[in-house]
C-alpha cells in the first residue's frame, strides 16, 4: 500500500501491528509509545519529512482516548494539574511545530535532535531503575497504588468512602489537591513553565510531551506518578490535536516539503496503539515493572546512540 504524503510503500497490516506491539510494552511501563514509533517510521519506513511529527501526533489522537476515558470513569483525573499542563504545553507545541518545519526540516538535523530527546529519556529511565528512589519507598508507593486501583480507597472520619481527587487550592501561586486522602502541594508557575518547555520539545518531536513531563513532575516536584498520569495523558491528547491542526496549517506555507500528517498512516498506527494500550493495561500486573522498564531503556538508548552517530559521523 502506498502512502502519498509519507512517500513510502508498506503493507497496511504493518503500522497497526507495530503500534500495537510498542503500545503494549510501553503502556505497561507507564510510557507513551509515540516516542518509539517515530524512530520506527524514520529508520525502518524511511519516513523522515517534517510531516512524520504530525503523523505521530495523529497516532496520539486515535490511541489515547481509551486511556483518558478510563481515568475519567475511575475519577482519577486531577483536573487542576491537567489544566496547567494543557495551558503550558499548548503554546509550546505550536512553537515546536514551527521549529520542526523551519530549522529541522532535513532528516540529519532532526535525527540529531530526536537522538538527544531519546538519550534524555533513556538516561532518566536508567537513573530511575538504579537510583535510591527504586527502594522501599517506591515499592510502598506501587503497593498503595495497586490497592487504590482495586478499590481500597479508605474512609473519612464519618465512615464515607474518600473521593479519588479533591481540590483544596487552585490559583496563580499554588495548586493543592488530595489524591485518595494524600495531600500534594506544588507551585502553579513552576508546573506551567515546565509544561511549556516540555511542550516545545514534544511539539518538535511529535510526542505531545507526555513521555517527558511525567518524570519531571515526579523528580522535581515530588508528585507520585499515579497522580500525574491522567494529567499527562490528557495534556498529550489536547496538544496532539493542536499539533496536527497547526502542522496542517503550516503545510500551506511550505508546499516544497511534506508538513501535514499522513492521515491514513496515522490512523492505522493509532488503531493498533488503541488495542495495544488496552491489552497492556490488562496484562500489567502479570509482568514485573522493572523488566519492562529495562527493556524500554535499552531500546531508547540504542536508538539515541544510533541517531547521534549517524547524524554526526555519517553525513
Amino acid at each position: 500500500m502506498y502512502f502519498p504524503i509519507a512517500g513510502i510503500e508498506v503493507s497496511p497490516w504493518v503500522p497497526p501491528l507495530v503500534a500495537m506491539a510498542v503500545s503494549f510494552v510501553t503502556s505497561m511501563g507507564g510510557v507513551s509509545g509515540a516516542f518509539l514509533l517515530l524512530p520506527f517510521q524514520m529508520s525502518f519506513l524511511g519516513y523522515a519529512a517534517p510531516s512524520v511529527s504530525a503523523t505521530n501526533h495523529l497516532f496520539n489522537i486515535v490511541a489515547i482516548p481509551s486511556g483518558v476515558l478510563r481515568y475519567l470513569r475511575e475519577g482519577r483525573m486531577v483536573w487542576p494539574l491537567t489544566w496547567i499542563v494543557i495551558a503550558g504545553t499548548l503554546p509550546g507545541v505550536l512553537i515546536g511545530a514551527v521549529i520542526r518545519v523551519t530549522w529541522l526540516p532535513d532528516a540529519d538535523s532532526f535525527k540529531l535532535f530526536a537522538g538527544a530527546v531519546l538519550l534524555y529519556i533513556g538516561i532518566k529511565m536508567v537513573r530511575d531503575l538504579t537510583g535510591r528512589a527504586n527502594g522501599s519507598a517506591k515499592a510502598e508507593s506501587e503497593r498503595r497504588f495497586q490497592e487504590l486501583v482495586r478499590g481500597h480507597r479508605g474512609k473519612t472520619a464519618s465512615g464515607e468512602p474518600l473521593p479519588a481527587v479533591r481540590t483544596i487550592a487552585f490559583n496563580l501561586r499554588r495548586t493543592c489537591y488530595e489524591f485518595y486522602g494524600e495531600r500534594h502541594d506544588v507551585s502553579t508557575p513552576g508546573i506551567f513553565v515546565l509544561s511549556f518547555i516540555v511542550g516545545i520539545v514534544g511539539g518538535t518531536y511529535g510526542i505531545g510531551g507526555g513521555s517527558i513531563v511525567a518524570p519531571f513532575f515526579v523528580t522535581v516536584f515530588g508528585l507520585p506518578v499515579y497522580t500525574v498520569a491522567g494529567a499527562a495523558l490528557m495534556g498529550t491528547f489536547v496538544t496532539s490535536v493542536a499539533g496536527v491542526a497547526f502542522y496542517q496549517f503550516l503545510a500551506r506555507f511550505h508546499p516544497e516539503v511534506a508538513v501535514g500528517p499522513d492521515w491514513m498512516l496515522g490512523v492505522l498506527f493509532g488503531l493498533g496503539g488503541m488495542v495495544g494500550m488496552y491489552l497492556g493495561a490488562r496484562c500489567q500486573k502479570y509482568v514485573p515493572a522493572h523488566i519492562i522498564k529495562w527493556m524500554l531503556a535499552v531500546i531508547v538508548l540504542g536508538t539515541a546512540l544510533k541517531y547521534g552517530y549517524g547524524a554526526l559521523f555519517q553525513q
